[in-house]
């Protein structure tokens, strides 16, 4: 889900001992590119899964996750599957829950989705990987009426992940967030879907940290960068926008 928080430089929040021990285990390791994981967890009798890249030293996001939203280093990202019907008011503390029980340590950067997080989707450009979990069950247009934005909405969500080789400046890692949304209203205009989007999406765009020379300085989707990048959004939610939209 969106909505960024205020970034966590010293970690996630701690995680009360009655909520650690989250019975998790690897089902694949094949995101090479994006040095993730896909993971499965049992939470009050359902079955979930969970994306992990454990990003390590030396990257940096900019994301709208729900924790560890911002931009700033951060050692991993996680993006969720929660149940429809999301109960829970403190999202932030539950993504803490289950990092803590995947042993992550360090500022890190969480995402939820009720979207089937195992059946995610992925886009190569050049060196830039996009992973999209694709849940469309909620879908509408940014510019609603004040009714229509009123309207209690469960999590449903598109979530964005992208990974890309070289280090980009600050402002160019905000173009690239905003290069990503437009490539990706594009893939859901190209399945023929009438919305740009659902009202909890998120992106996550990591990168290395900039050395001297700053980075990178564009990522709008004409320069060589922003141009992978919507490229490989594109290919992602295209590819999850499609069984979505035969299914709705």
């Amino acid at each position: 889900m969106g909505g960024a928080r205020q970034p966590r430089e010293d970690g996630p929040p701690p995680v009360p001992s009655s909520h650690q021990g989250c019975a998790i285990r690897p089902v694949r390791v094949q995101l090479p590119a994006q040095r993730g994981e896909l993971r499965v967890r049992h939470e009050d009798g359902h079955h979930l899964h969970h994306l992990v890249w454990r990003l390590g030293p030396g990257a940096r996001v900019c994301s709208s996750a729900v924790l560890g939203g911002g931009i700033g280093p951060r050692a991993w990202i996680l993006n969720a599957q929660v149940p429809g019907g999301y109960p829970r008011l403190d999202p932030d503390r539950h993504l803490a829950e289950i990092a803590a029980a995947e042993g992550l340590t360090g500022p890190g950067a969480g995402l939820m989705t009720a979207a089937d997080v195992a059946a995610y989707t992925t886009g190569h450009d050049g060196g830039v990987t996009a992973t999209a979990t694709t849940g469309l069950g909620v879908r509408g247009w940014a510019a609603a009426s004040d009714a229509e934005a009123a309207t209690p909405h469960r999590p449903g969500t598109i979530n964005i992940v992208v990974t890309l080789p070289v280090a980009l400046s600050d402002a160019a890692l905000v173009n690239a967030v905003a290069t990503a949304t437009e490539a990706k209203v594009q893939a859901l205009l190209d399945a023929g879907l009438d919305c740009s989007g659902t009202p909890t999406d998120a992106v996550c765009v990591a990168a290395p940290e900039p050395g001297p020379d700053g980075g990178e300085p564009f990522a709008g989707p004409r320069s060589t960068w922003g141009a992978r990048i919507a490229r490989a959004v594109h290919t992602a939610v295209l590819a999850g926008a499609r069984p979505a939209r035969d299914l709705s």
